[in-house]
């Protein structure tokens, strides 16, 4: 069953039925009720590919994302593009991911919206000041920002709270007696990052706490940088008590540091890592800020960006969840 027998079948034109088959609203709704009634007996299936012509979609959404050479082990990035996924394909949709260098990647998202190649992208790791979702909101082209970024125009974002993360990670550590404290952080031109320093900062202040500079440590995005810092951090001769790690690839590396140098991790210091370390290989069960449901995340960023293309204003696409502490054997009282 075509579209020509299909509309044989009704004794209507066959521009009729592709317009009632593609939701146009000059076709009456009592015409578009008998088509789609018709089409389902019939089972007709449009052909993907002359119904992207017909309404002028591409039924693809794309992520152009600058890879590190951690991301396609990284459990989380696996967990929230297979989110993605299985919303899409549930909308008869596709997503495509095309890594680029940094240096290419402006150049890329340019390509990809002059050549209409995908109807609307999902923009990852947000800047404090992003180039990336200035132009697409300068273009008018569909997106989603994956994180914030610091920007006047209205613009559809899907975050989780990164001060309330930072917050309660300090919270538990004061409770505990830590008053040096140090932060690994990931490069703060990155806006996670500069969010949770601000959260760390503030919250050691309104403790009446000084961050001492020395423990505060920043481009840390991979294991090896992660390692690092912390070989770092125990050359100080008065060592912060407990760390705060702002990202998960870093954290990985900061705790088998800790290992490879004998400390008693809990004990003779306390480490709590931002993100789920549980599938790599340093053995422990890592205080963690979770940030819960990483597929329905993906899944919801999806939705988001389907609503937008339909028509959805973009102030009302914007969403905030929450971040939550799971405790774990890394965190201990202050040693004395």
């Amino acid at each position: 069953m075509n579209l020509k027998s299909l509309a044989n079948l009704l004794g209507m034109s066959k521009t009729t039925v592709s317009r009632a088959l593609n939701g146009y609203p000059e076709v009456n709704d009592k015409t578009r009720q008998r088509v789609l009634e018709a089409a389902r007996e019939a089972g007709y299936e449009a052909n993907p590919m002359a119904r992207s012509l017909a309404v002028g979609r591409s039924n693809v959404l794309g992520i152009i994302y600058p890879l590190l050479p951690a991301d396609l082990g990284d459990s989380m990035f696996l967990d929230v593009v297979g989110g993605m996924s299985e919303a899409l394909e549930a909308a008869r949709m596709n997503l495509i991911i095309a890594p680029v260098s940094q240096a290419n990647e402006l150049p890329s998202y340019e390509q990809m919206v002059r050549g209409k190649r995908v109807d609307g992208l999902v923009v990852s790791r947000t800047m404090v000041h992003d180039e990336r979702i200035a132009y697409l909101c300068k273009a008018g082209f569909p997106f989603v920002a994956h994180g914030r970024t610091r920007l006047d125009t209205p613009y559809a974002w899907f975050d989780y709270d990164n001060e309330s993360g930072i917050r309660q990670a300090l919270e538990c550590l004061l409770g505990l007696g830590h008053q040096r404290i140090g932060l690994l952080s990931a490069p703060l031109q990155m806006n996670f990052a500069c969010q949770r320093k601000e959260s760390f900062l503030a919250t050691m202040a309104e403790a009446g706490l000084h961050a001492d500079p020395r423990w505060m440590i920043g481009d840390t995005i991979d294991r090896r940088s992660g390692y690092q810092a912390m070989q770092q951090l125990l050359e100080c001769a008065d060592r912060p008590t407990a760390v705060v790690v702002d990202n998960h690839l870093s954290g990985v590396g900061a705790v088998r540091a800790l290992m490879d140098a004998g400390i008693e991790i809990g004990k003779e210091m306390s480490v709590i890592v931002w993100g789920s370390v549980a599938d790599t290989l340093v053995g422990l069960d890592v205080t963690t800020i979770d940030q819960p449901d990483a597929r329905r995340a993906g899944a919801r960023m999806s939705q988001m960006l389907l609503a937008l293309i339909d028509g959805a204003p973009a102030e009302s696409l914007q969403e905030l969840w929450q971040p939550v502490l799971l405790p774990g054997a890394t965190v201990g009282p202050c040693p004395r």
